[in-house]
């Protein structure tokens, strides 16, 4: 051992890190994965809120539908995808399999589903602005059906990665699950 003043006792001078415990790859890639996957939960959350805020403000006549248009029916539905945002945040700390294969589930039903339904009941609006350039929506002065396009395009992605992620966290804990039981 050496003093604070003396000299460095020998083998601690950081060369034998290859003799070193490391952490396995599937404990690195859960942590990576769970780490992607709450980024895109707080992102649905938001986009979650936004709709909220909108339906919220909406229904209770707190501005003028000039200001902020009726939501569409589609939107409803799509508060609902704060359930399987819901579950995933249950998974991950505990690794719970069970949660995260109802959020994956969830997520295609409550959170994909009710945005296609909104594109294809949008899609008629949508066609008749670009062709005449008539709206009847609008959201701060901005066509309703341009906001919310754009909004669920930015839903769709944000869902489509975390079903992704999702599904390769659980090949990851399901892996690590199977090499614990065949020990």
């Amino acid at each position: 051992m050496a003093s604070r003043s003396g000299p460095r006792a020998s083998g601690t001078d950081g060369g034998d890190y290859q003799h070193r415990e490391r952490v396995a790859p599937h404990y690195q890639m859960s942590v990576s994965l769970k780490s992607e996957i709450k980024k895109l939960n707080i992102a649905q959350a938001v986009l979650w809120l936004l709709v909220v805020a909108q339906v919220v403000v909406s229904q209770l006549n707190l501005v003028s539908h000039k200001v902020v248009a009726a939501p569409y029916r589609w939107e409803y539905f799509y508060l609902l995808s704060i359930i399987p945002t819901l579950f995933s945040f249950m998974a991950l700390p505990k690794n719970n399999i069970s949660y995260l294969v109802i959020s994956m589930i969830s997520a295609g039903l409550f959170s994909v589903a009710p945005i296609l339904y909104g594109g294809m009941e949008m899609f008629p609006i949508a066609q008749q602005l670009y062709r005449h350039g008539k709206a009847y929506r609008f959201i701060f002065g901005f066509s309703a059906v341009s906001v919310m396009y754009l909004v669920m395009i930015i839903a769709v992605q944000v869902h489509g990665w975390q079903i992704y992620y999702s599904k390769k966290l659980l090949d990851v804990w399901f892996t690590n699950t199977q090499d614990k039981k065949k020990k």
